[in-house]
């Protein structure tokens, strides 16, 4: 496995760790002129939630894979925390910022995963 891709299953369960929802992976590596890599997309219910989340993908990706974002963005009010870690980007949102932005439907000509919730 190449270092994207453990950075990109790291920022999984730190998003894992905190409950986050409906991650999705978007692999844009086969998509000319993309602006990264790979986006994880996630949503926490609440801007508490959605704070803790982007906290623990920072504290996995520091701890595990030695990795610290280049720039984050929304902390905030954290309706939505963009953390880009060059060829990864991470977006975590409220659930009503993310159906409006729908970043899943910009980017359908990738290859979409979806990972299945943690209970």
């Amino acid at each position: 496995m190449d270092q994207t891709s453990e950075l990109v299953q790291t920022i999984i369960r730190g998003l894992q760790e905190k409950k986050g929802k409906n991650i999705v992976t978007v692999d844009l590596t086969r998509l000319s002129g993309a602006i990264c890599q790979y986006m994880v997309i996630s949503e926490g219910n609440t801007p508490t939630q959605v704070s803790a989340l982007s906290d623990s993908v920072w504290d996995f990706a520091r701890k595990e894979a030695h990795e610290k974002p280049l720039s984050i963005d929304g902390y905030q009010y954290a309706h939505w925390v963009g953390m880009d870690y060059g060829t990864v980007l991470v977006h975590i949102f409220l659930p009503e910022q993310r159906q409006f932005y729908n970043l899943e439907s910009l980017w359908a000509d990738s290859k979409i995963k979806q990972i299945p919730d943690i209970d």
